[in-house]
């Protein structure tokens, strides 16, 4: 039998008004003033001649913490927080650059210049060197190249993951400074 795993709408519901199981709670009423420990039917009771709705807010605690509030508005302020606060996360991406082991300098130029672009605007950036056919047999070739990358790089970005063997390629990852 597998296990039930909650989804993110089980696991964010918050108890109110029948819903709320327990015996009693602590109660706060909707001007923040705590009215003590209450059972809860009176809570409920109380909730009701007020025309609002009882929260729980605090589920954890011994005795659970009950509010007397409106419970729409209470959803609504929640959904707007969690908008808020994934308005200010920021999100890195990584950008991916390959290379050839028989590119030319002006070549190589021009796709550092995009790196150098990527690493500013705070994306990290994958450099991949590729070996096509017998080009495997020159590493050396291919390292010295990785190398030469990570000097041109030097002040724009830090070097997160060093040149790497991965297969046909050779693999380096930069992050902004």
């Amino acid at each position: 039998m597998t296990p039930i795993i909650p989804t993110k709408e089980v696991k964010d519901q918050v108890n109110y008004n029948e819903k709320i199981r327990v015996r009693e709670v602590r109660l706060i009423d909707e001007d923040g003033k705590q009215l003590g420990i209450v059972p809860t039917f009176e809570a409920l009771r109380i909730a009701r001649e007020k025309e609002l709705d009882l929260v729980e807010i605090s589920p954890k605690a011994t005795p659970p913490v009950a509010k007397i509030m409106d419970y729409g508005k209470f959803k609504y302020q929640l959904a707007k927080k969690a908008h808020e606060a994934k308005k200010k996360q920021t999100v890195i991406q990584v950008k991916e650059m390959k290379l050839g082991l028989k590119i030319e300098e002006h070549d190589l130029q021009v796709k550092l210049r995009h790196v150098k672009e990527f690493l500013t605007d705070g994306d990290k950036c994958k450099i991949t060197v590729m070996f096509r056919g017998r080009e495997i047999l020159h590493k050396d070739k291919g390292e010295a190249l990785a190398f030469k990358i990570i000097e041109q790089l030097k002040g724009v970005g830090d070097l997160e993951q060093k040149p790497r063997f991965d297969g046909r390629n050779i693999i380096m990852i930069f992050s902004p400074v």
